[in-house]
């Protein structure tokens, strides 16, 4: 397991010349600060918890947390983005749709020095932004291949994608990277999913017509995994595919209870949450704040799953 790991990139004295403007006038509003965030999607039970861990702690600052869903449509995540910074959000959190769509909406709140912080995906203009709080997503993607290599080096493997989104394209990488390990695994194909229960489970129905040798497919998050055990199950092939994936959303668990799901990379979104706002008020603060904050991960098998229904 990787240690968390920090990079200090930004000055105190840079982050109070480039931030405390918006700081002391938030401020002094009536009944604390408004602090805004934006998630891709509000229908994943891991944007919930991470929600709830960044309002522990703005609340418990007095301050009040304004969630908004962008439901995949990186359009409507500009706008809303847009419609909390001409309300004076003090501060935005952002879980990009697209992690090189964003850079308008940074581009905005850098000009009204407005501090962002990315949660969960990272963006690619990382020079705009506060601070990045994810999880180590590569090394998620490398507890699953490791995971599938126990059961089965020589696995014919799919993947099902979501590649606007830079946490699935580390994941990928990750995978990718201890499969080489594997010579005798194989990849037949990558699709896009759009990273949910809906997407995967057609994807992976086709892909089951396509390839009849396929016996393991590792998915980018919980819910496409539980599409693609839907169509694998449909198939009649439950247990012939082993399914590897990341998350760690007590609907995986149980599903690696009930013998479906052979594992997951488990993510902590309430601790990542709390540690994005707390980076968040570090920074109003003027203290350095690291520009980088990987959570660690840990692999869930049947063997420890209780642990993760506590």
């Amino acid at each position: 397991m990787k240690t968390t790991r920090l990079k200090l990139c930004v000055s105190a004295a840079l982050l109070t010349a480039s931030w405390g403007a918006t700081a002391i006038a938030a401020e002094g509003a009536p009944g604390g600060r408004v602090v805004g965030v934006s998630f891709q999607t509000m229908n994943n039970p891991f944007f919930v918890d991470l929600n709830a861990g960044i309002k522990e702690v703005v609340e418990a600052k007095g301050d009040k947390l304004v969630t908004l869903d962008a439901q995949w449509n990186s359009l409507k995540q500009k706008n809303d983005i847009s419609d909390l910074l001409m309300q004076g959000a003090a501060g935005v959190f952002i879980n990009p749709v697209n992690w090189e769509g964003v850079r308008g909406s940074l581009l905005q709140a850098k000009g009204k020095k407005v501090p962002c912080i990315i949660v969960d995906a990272p963006a690619k203009d990382e020079d705009l932004v506060l601070c990045q709080v994810a999880s180590d997503n590569v090394e998620a993607g490398r507890l699953a291949a490791r995971a599938l290599a126990k059961v089965n080096p020589k696995a014919q493997v799919v993947i099902l994608h979501l590649s606007i989104n830079k946490a699935c394209i580390d994941r990928v990488a990750g995978f990718k990277e201890e499969m080489a390990k594997c010579p005798e695994m194989k990849l037949l194909d990558t699709q896009e999913c759009k990273g949910t229960t809906e997407g995967g489970r057609p994807v992976m129905r086709d892909l089951l017509g396509r390839f009849p040798e396929l016996d393991a497919v590792f998915p980018i998050n919980d819910p496409s995994a539980l599409g693609a055990l839907s169509a694998i199950e449909s198939a009649g092939k439950l247990g012939k595919v082993t399914v590897v994936t990341v998350d760690g959303s007590k609907e995986g668990v149980l599903a690696i209870k009930a013998g479906k799901l052979h594992s997951t990379s488990a993510q902590f979104p309430r601790q990542m949450g709390r540690t994005a706002a707390e980076q968040f008020y570090a920074g109003l603060a003027g203290t350095a704040v690291p520009k980088d904050v990987k959570i660690p991960v840990k692999l869930v098998t049947a063997e420890n799953a209780d642990e993760f229904l506590k």
